[in-house]
């Protein structure tokens, strides 16, 4: 098989994709309402359809784009584009938040809080509606 081909092979794409994607066989077949037999030999098939193609990237969380243009090169570029180790240079990463997480907890409690003292007063108006209607009769 010429290198074109297997470069252009759609099953085999859609292989390497689930199987970044940490999914099995079973996996995709459910999601796609089939059988794993037929994500078998989905996989093995050079080419797939169209719309059966935009059916396997919504199951696999990616776009058909995706799928067509996936590489295994392109996927080591990715990731050593993060970290030259042949670099003598320390690598940065801009992981800063841009808001203050005990905040956003605090800000949980109190919205839980609110929700729990709204509960409350539910219940309350409920119970004191069947008392009336208790009472009246």
């Amino acid at each position: 098989m010429s290198t074109l081909t297997k470069q252009n092979h759609i099953g085999r794409k859609i292989s390497r994709i689930r199987e970044l994607r940490d999914m099995k066989q079973e996996a995709l077949a459910q999601a796609l309402g089939t059988n794993q037999q037929t994500i078998s030999a989905l996989e093995n098939s050079e080419t797939i359809d169209d719309d059966k193609l935009v059916d396997v990237a919504k199951a696999l969380g990616v776009s058909v784009e995706a799928i067509k243009n996936f590489s295994d090169e392109g996927i080591i570029n990715y990731f050593n584009s993060f970290n030259n180790f042949n670099d003598n240079t320390s690598a940065t990463f801009n992981n800063h938040c841009t808001f203050n997480p005990l905040d956003k907890l605090v800000e949980s409690y109190e919205e839980n809080k609110k929700l729990y003292e709204r509960l409350v007063q539910a219940e309350k108006d409920k119970v004191e509606f069947l008392q009336n209607i208790i009472n009246n009769k």
